[in-house]
C-alpha cells in the first residue's frame, strides 16, 4: 500500500504586494497530509503563530542564498 504525500510550492518572491492572503488561500486548500513548501526572502516569524493556531506543523530552513524554505504540513 502506497501513501501519497502531495507537496505544493508557493514562492512568494513572485507575488506583487503582501503575500499573506496568498499564503492563507494556499493553506485553506491544503488537504490533510498535504504539504506546502513556502519560499520567502526573509524568515516569516509572524506566520509561525498563525500556523500553530491553525494546527499546521512547520519546519524552516535558511538556504545558502539567504532564501528561507518553510515546509508546512497539514496534520
Amino acid at each position: 500500500m502506497t501513501i501519497e504525500s502531495t507537496e505544493r510550492t508557493l514562492d512568494v518572491r513572485e507575488i506583487d504586494g503582501p503575500p499573506f492572503d496568498d499564503i492563507v488561500t494556499a493553506l485553506e486548500s491544503l488537504e490533510r497530509g498535504g504539504q506546502l513548501r513556502l519560499i520567502v526572502p526573509f524568515e516569516p516569524v509572524p506566520l509561525y503563530e498563525e500556523l500553530d493556531d491553525r494546527g499546521f506543523a512547520h519546519e524552516s530552513e535558511r538556504r545558502e542564498d539567504g532564501v528561507w524554505h518553510v515546509r508546512i504540513e497539514h496534520a
